[in-house]
């Protein structure tokens, strides 16, 4: 039994002062983890029970299609040189130098040594197809970590990785990883909504999230009726059917117009329609191109801007920024950047002169919605003057399209499937098919049937398993505490002696031994001098899902038993109670 009187815990009756959703409250409180620095924490012996727990729920689902092995978190800098992941990765990499004054980083991920093992051991397409595993530590200097365990600066993740001939064999690895996946998150109680994804700085080409839907989510979500579901930075959007030639040219030409003081979106629709009322209904923010402004670092540290055009009722997803953009960086304009550049004219900016082969050189990036023939309102590229009948591919073109603009509920769904939903989620698994951009980095070769060298073909597997604990601590609590899910509780039973009288710690005991006797994990609150209150308010906290109440009840032979999630209570007799706690288990 763990006991209270002399085990390793101690609870806490006030939130931490950094805490901000409930998982990180109650796991401090409840004494399962303690704050070491920001985004760092230490597994306290109950947070390290459970934390075992999960992780075994991923071993025995992962073992029946891969095998596990163990690399070690500080490695060599020269792999990552390989895929350029060493400058790609920029300031979440936590770098440093050995006595030697040799480069060294704490891994991330661990995509080069998988690779590297894999080259190192095989040679022929008789050894595959291979998928391995581990479950490690990783190591991400995040700038801002948040939420506890969902967004730390070191973390437990069980990551694992596919090898495989060609194609057909790397759907059917993925396709095997999914299924896993999905019994792993079914036994660990975890909603989940599988979501198309994009791949990052990770590369390849499919990929998918699996999200657990929750209001503290960090990711935003899509989802339709019919089924489709996606992060909001993987949503394509549906655009227009594009207008030809012949129509295009029967539309009216365009025309500047004098709009004084009109320098936001908001402004520019009023004014329009105050000044310039049409017959075909009002003017709308929609129609209102807006010109946002970036400036763009790429992983060298070159810099450069970037001006993305977007219909002015949207603003600019910083996410999906981030996601179309990758590994480069983008922040917006400064005034001190606008001096720089006087072409653009803050508030009045408009596609003339713009494009990496227009007079400014500068990158010019538009919506999806900007299809040849849709015709807009944008800045004249002076004050207090906008072009009324702009239309693309007549009066402007740019150099390419961007997914940047947010996605708002209503929005088609991408496969036809009806309007699309909006929710929040947290990121607990993610697969990726990589395709061969390692293998390629870093020479995976094998001799296939025909005895010449044929590149491997990778797939990448995902599990954050101190994520995942956390996301079941959100998703089990209620005002008084944790309510831990019997399979990943840190025991059976919460037994807990009360009042001053030796017979009831007496019994307590033996009711706590014949508890183990039948295969239950008990903790025991025999600290002889806690009040009964405080007993109680740490049973709940701690969140075991049976409560045993030995006390006054003892004189007339009854313990009380407790249901923890539902708070449903009931005496029986003390010499029924071992058998009914676990029938019921």
């Amino acid at each position: 039994m763990l006991r209270l009187s002399s085990y390793f815990v101690r609870t806490l009756r006030e939130d931490p002062a950094d805490a901000e959703v409930a998982s990180h409250k109650l796991l401090v409180r409840a004494g399962y983890i303690r704050r070491a620095a920001p985004g760092i924490y230490t597994w306290l012996p109950l947070g390290l029970r459970m934390l075992r727990k999960v992780e075994q729920v991923v071993r025995e689902e992962m073992d029946t299609i891969a095998d596990e092995l163990l690399f070690p978190a500080l490695l060599p800098r020269e792999p990552y040189e390989l895929t350029n992941r060493w400058t790609e990765y920029g300031d979440n990499l936590f770098r440093l130098k050995d006595r030697k004054g040799a480069d060294m980083l704490l891994g991330p991920t661990h995509e080069e040594m998988f690779t590297l093992t894999v080259k190192d051991l095989f040679s022929s397409y008789k050894d595959l197809p291979q998928s391995i595993y581990q479950i490690q530590t990783k190591y991400r200097d995040e700038a801002r970590p948040r939420a506890g365990l969902l967004r730390g600066r070191e973390f437990v993740m069980k990551d694992s990785y596919s090898f495989d001939v060609n194609d057909e064999g790397l759907d059917a690895s993925y396709e095997a990883h999914r299924r896993v996946y999905q019994r792993i998150f079914d036994r660990l109680g975890l909603e989940y909504v599988i979501c198309r994804a994009t791949s990052g700085a990770m590369g390849g080409s499919r990929s998918e999230e699996f999200l657990h839907p929750t209001p503290i989510g960090e990711d935003t979500f899509v989802r339709s009726p019919g089924g489709y579901a996606a992060n909001a930075e993987a949503v394509t959007t549906v655009a227009p059917a594009a207008l030809s030639e012949e129509e295009i040219a029967k539309l009216p030409a365009s025309h500047v117009e004098d709009t004084p003081g009109a320098s936001s979106i908001a402004a520019l629709t009023d004014f329009s329609n105050e000044n310039f009322p049409r017959e075909s209904g009002a003017w709308t923010r929609y129609e209102m191109l807006k010109h946002l402004v970036y400036l763009v670092t790429n992983p060298d540290g070159s810099q450069e801007p970037l001006v993305i055009a977007i219909p002015g009722d949207r603003e600019v997803d910083e996410k999906r920024l981030e996601a179309a953009l990758a590994p480069a960086e983008a922040v917006p304009f400064s005034d001190d950047d606008f001096e720089k550049y006087p072409a653009l004219k803050k508030g009045y900016i408009g596609p003339d002169g713009l494009g990496e082969e227009a007079a400014t050189g500068i990158r010019y990036l538009v919506d999806p919605r900007v299809v040849p023939g849709t015709v807009w309102v944008a800045g004249a590229g002076e004050k207090d003057r906008h072009v009324y009948g702009l239309v693309y591919g007549r009066d402007f073109v740019a150099d390419g399209t961007i997914e940047a603009a947010e996605v708002k509920a209503g929005d088609p769904s991408p496969d036809g499937s009806g309007p699309l939903e909006l929710a929040r989620g947290i990121e607990i698994g993610h697969i990726f098919q990589l395709g061969r951009k390692y293998a390629e980095a870093l020479g995976l070769k094998v001799l296939d049937e025909n005895g010449k060298q044929a590149t491997v073909t990778m797939g990448s597997y995902g599990i954050g398993v101190s994520r995942a604990l956390a996301a079941v601590a959100e998703g089990n609590h209620d005002e008084k505490g944790l309510c831990w899910p019997a399979q990943l509780a840190p025991a059976d039973v919460h037994l807990v002696a009360t009042g001053k009288d030796a017979a009831v710690f007496e019994a307590a005991e033996k009711l706590g031994q014949e508890l183990e006797a039948k295969g239950l994990t008990v903790i025991f609150d025999d600290r002889p001098k806690v009040s009964p209150g405080v007993k109680f308010k740490d049973a709940e906290l701690i969140g075991v899902p049976t409560i045993v109440v030995v006390g006054r009840g003892l004189a007339d032979g009854v313990v009380e038993v407790k249901n923890r999630a539902t708070g449903e209570a009931e005496n029986v007799p003390l010499a029924e109670a071992a058998e009914l706690v676990a029938t019921r288990k």
